[in-house]
């Protein structure tokens, strides 16, 4: 064994894991073949993980994350989307959601010139627009 404890226990449940796997004890679990959904609080305060954890357990969630959600999920969909008229439809309403947002904030809280962010929100939308032109 090695001189670490932690090392030892790491390598004991290393060698339980492989037992079970090679037995088939986690066949067929539930949402097996599916990613898993890690929550990424890293950006948050450690002192206000356990609130924000807390409040989105109940439900709530804070409308600037709300708001860049759907600004992501449009931006991933418009990637996908083949249909050139929706496209130009959707680039519409993201544009418009930026503007929105970007005016609720006062150009002072999200989606600055130098948040990048907003940088990688451009540079999607741009390349679905060259997609569209060529």
């Amino acid at each position: 064994m090695a001189d670490n404890p932690l090392s030892a226990l790491a390598a004991i449940a290393e060698s339980r894991i492989r037992e079970g796997m090679d037995a088939g004890l986690f066949d067929h679990l539930p949402g097996q073949g599916r990613p898993l959904e890690l929550e990424d609080d890293s950006h948050v305060p450690e002192e206000l993980r356990m609130a924000y954890k807390l409040l989105r357990n109940a439900g709530y969630v804070p409308q600037e994350i709300a708001e860049r959600k759907e600004i992501s999920n449009l931006a991933d969909m418009l990637e996908r989307c083949s249909d050139e008229q929706e496209k130009v439809r959707q680039i519409r309403k993201l544009h418009c959601m930026l503007t929105q947002m970007r005016m609720r904030h006062r150009k002072s809280v999200l989606l600055e010139q130098d948040d990048p962010y907003y940088q990688q929100i451009l540079d999607r939308i741009s390349l679905v627009q060259k997609g569209m032109r060529g």
